[in-house]
């Protein structure tokens, strides 16, 4: 497992952190590290250890073997996280938009990915050192492959992963056009790229727990709606809870054609999201109500309530942490 940067890696201050990257690895470099993956500025590479040393012609003092580069000219947040609605391009190509301007005080991130062209991302095996993070499609599809998890497979609409911490996965293609909506814990983490695992890994070990958790694959053409013990209302469950021993639970909620009551709630947990998933769904709350536009997010803090209408819709219900 790759650690911290070695004491006295040189940090080398860049304008663009992508040119930079692929200027040092064409001089003998590797990527290590990057973050945060929706709008990088900061990235450690270093030299291989078999390699015999760096080109003839490199400018890097002393021939260090460990580099940190910095964009030092930019915010600590992108300018949507800022309360803008611009996407940002982020790692390997893909854009993002956050969906929680304050991100919870960097508690969570809830992040609205899109990938315009389709075909190979620019992707590489790597893993995150998170409490928590989910992919959810919403649109088009996405082809990916986890560590122990089988071959790879693709991300329906309406189909979610669980990724535990630290569990080895990439990107290898997607259509044109698709969207995902991922949420992490806490909001800023550091993505590390594997060096050694190739995956698909030989072995299969689907109840394998990675930081205590294991993978969740949720396909929606096959679970199962039940009631959600409001009129009008059904929710699928995702296996997260279970996945993750109560930690987090994600449910798909969605209006039926019965007449529906408002679905009223309180949050016991540490954190409770909700992420619209098309048009018609509406929020109340301290007294006002509003409408959340498609991958609309409203988050509710501990021990707070909101009535949710929608008389058509559906939404993510995400609630996290301690009750």
């Amino acid at each position: 497992m790759l650690n911290e940067p070695q004491t006295g890696a040189e940090t080398i201050v860049v304008d663009d952190l992508t040119t930079a990257i692929d200027h040092y690895k064409a001089d003998g470099y590797r990527l290590d590290m990057i973050f945060p993956a929706d709008n990088p500025r900061e990235a450690v590479l270093s030299v291989p250890p078999a390699a015999g040393g760096l080109s003839s012609d490199t400018t890097i003092a002393n021939q260090r073997r460990t580099i940190r580069l910095k964009v030092v000219n930019t915010h600590e947040q992108s300018p949507a996280a800022a309360g803008g609605s611009d996407w940002i391009t982020g790692r390997a190509g893909m854009e993002y938009r956050d969906l929680v301007p304050d991100r919870l005080g960097g508690r969570l991130i809830a992040s609205h990915i899109r990938l315009t062209t389709g075909g190979p991302v620019p992707d590489y095996v790597h893993y995150h050192k998170v409490e928590f993070q989910m992919i959810y499609c919403y649109r088009g599809r996405v082809r990916v492959v986890y560590e122990d998890q089988g071959p790879p497979f693709w991300l329906e609409p309406g189909d979610c992963v669980l990724q535990p911490p630290e569990i080895r996965h990439r990107v290898l293609e997607a259509e044109a056009g698709t969207e995902v909506i991922e949420i992490g814990v806490p909001a800023i983490h550091k993505t590390w790229v594997e060096h050694q695992i190739e995956l698909p890994t030989a072995q299969l070990r689907p109840g394998r727990a990675f930081g205590g958790q294991r993978f969740v694959r949720h396909i929606s053409v096959d679970a199962a709606w039940q009631n959600a013990g409001v009129a009008g209302f059904e929710s699928r469950d995702t296996g997260i809870s279970d996945a993750t021993l109560g930690f987090a639970d994600v449910r798909a909620v969605r209006s039926t054609d019965k007449p529906s009551q408002p679905f009223e709630m309180k949050n016991g947990r540490e954190m409770m999201l909700i992420v619209s998933l098309d048009d018609g769904l509406s929020i109340g709350s301290n007294g006002a109500q509003f409408r959340l536009d498609p991958v609309g997010a409203f988050t509710l803090d501990k021990n707070a309530e909101c009535t949710v209408y929608a008389e058509k819709g559906s939404f993510l219900l995400i609630e996290i942490g301690a009750d």
